[in-house]
């Protein structure tokens, strides 16, 4: 799978130099995304329980639990993996409320969707 957006997760990872295990799990899930190529999110599941749909357009957010670090990713028909946002729990709570339709509107005002 094709993953754009890589430099959010690279600039979190240079952020978090001396958190070894969070810079690990993310090196492990960028592996696991160009290994990869789900067909449903019931396989994506079956490899990342972490993961939870938040918008029926392919989105996924995944909660590194090391970290509690949030991370949204685009998942397209065509193979390719877009990470959209990335960041601590706590500035998930803030941007986006822990509620999808908080996180439809900031997709759709940022062009993401329609």
């Amino acid at each position: 799978m094709e993953i754009t957006g890589r430099a959010k997760l690279i600039k979190l990872q240079r952020k978090n130099r001396g958190n070894i295990n969070l810079c690990k799990a993310i090196d492990e899930l960028l592996v696991e995304l160009e290994n990869k190529n789900w067909k449903t999110p019931l396989e994506l599941k079956a490899d990342r329980p972490d993961a939870d749909i938040v918008h029926s357009d392919g989105f996924y957010i995944f909660n590194i639990n090391i970290h509690r670090t949030m991370i949204l990713i685009e998942f397209e028909e065509d193979g390719e993996a877009t990470i959209v946002w990335c960041g601590t729990h706590d500035e998930y709570e803030g941007t986006f409320k822990n509620n999808k339709d908080t996180i439809e509107t900031w997709l759709r005002n940022r062009g993401f969707i329609k």
